[in-house]
């Protein structure tokens, strides 16, 4: 009894301060509240409890593989992420998605990465060449390809069971969308789940100011692709970002699925100073290029403040079973 109570209170809490902070955004008076966001944001806070196991049975099956299933092409850049690549080979394959195109693109990587793509045999593509940085290592995977939807996904994240299915089933469902994406679990270096992020629908407006997208959930027409051109080798951390904004700006239509796509691992080696030094040059970049001025970070947050109380509210609703997905 004193357990249930305990977890009683807890909710309360949690609901008092959703309806706190968004009492107070509405209000105006939002100060404290957009501080608050900003700095810890569930959106972008990663290790949000205890690693536990990740359970891949309590997802919800995916639909029938659609007749005539679309073909996929998929593309993993890789360097040196050997303890990683394996998990997010098995990751994709074992999707058994009967249209689909994988290739592993990697930059002559010396730590055993070659050893493990030999040991898959013909069970995908893959090629060994030193490359210009990962969006080189992206454009030269999909090279020649042929298919009618394209994603790539970095060779230290996975995708959830289901996914290729699903993606293609609502493709074909909706002929008028170009561009999807989900929700993201977040996992540490050994796979297990640390946390999990929930996502309002789609808001234009914000992606101008922020990156909300989770890249390794995201999968486009090939119409994207032959719009608005391949990633954008001058970029080496916001590629991603540049490649949406520039599909937003082309007019392509883009949708938030309504279900967990994929994980993306949380490790030490994302977390360098040199990586984030250019990642504020790039952000600042494509900032001014898609608002025509150079936002601070008051405006930034200013701007960004009520997506990120929508989600918010989403993760909360989610976390209350609210909201299934």
């Amino acid at each position: 009894m004193d357990e249930y109570r305990q977890r009683l209170e807890q909710l309360e809490n949690r609901i008092a301060l959703l309806e706190r902070n968004l009492d107070l955004i509405a209000a105006g008076q939002r100060r404290s509240s957009l501080r608050g966001l900003w700095r810890r944001p569930p959106i972008w806070t990663f290790e949000q409890y205890p690693p536990r196991l990740l359970n891949l049975t309590a997802f919800p099956p995916a639909p029938p593989t659609p007749a005539n299933a679309p073909r996929i092409a998929m593309v993993t850049p890789c360097y040196n992420h050997a303890q990683y690549l394996g998990a997010t080979i098995d990751s994709i394959v074992s999707q058994n998605y009967p249209n689909l195109y994988y290739h592993v693109q990697d930059g002559a990587s010396i730590d055993g990465t070659i050893d493990l793509l030999k040991s898959r045999g013909d069970g995908i593509s893959w090629t060994s060449e030193p490359d210009k940085g990962q969006s080189n290592a992206i454009n030269l995977g999909f090279a020649g390809t042929d298919s009618e939807i394209m994603a790539y996904l970095n060779s230290d994240d996975m995708l959830l069971p289901g996914t290729l299915a699903y993606v293609a089933d609502y493709f074909a469902s909706h002929p008028d969308v170009d561009v999807v994406y989900g929700h993201r679990v977040f996992v540490d270096r050994e796979g297990l789940e640390v946390g999990r992020a929930v996502l309002p629908p789609h808001d234009g407006k914000t992606l101008q100011y922020a990156d909300y997208i989770p890249q390794e959930t995201m999968f486009w027409r090939r119409r994207v692709w032959d719009g608005i051109g391949p990633i954008d080798e001058s970029f080496h951390y916001a590629m991603d970002w540049d490649f949406i904004l520039r599909a937003q700006a082309a007019g392509f239509k883009f949708v938030r699925l309504p279900r967990f796509l994929a994980c993306f691992r949380i490790h030490d080696a994302q977390k360098t100073a040199a990586t984030y030094a250019v990642g504020v040059k790039e952000m600042g970049i494509l900032r001014r290029r898609a608002l025509g001025f150079d936002p601070t970070q008051l405006q930034i947050r200013r701007a960004i403040a009520s997506y990120l109380a929508k989600q918010l509210a989403y993760h909360y609703a989610y976390k209350l079973s609210l909201l299934r997905y």
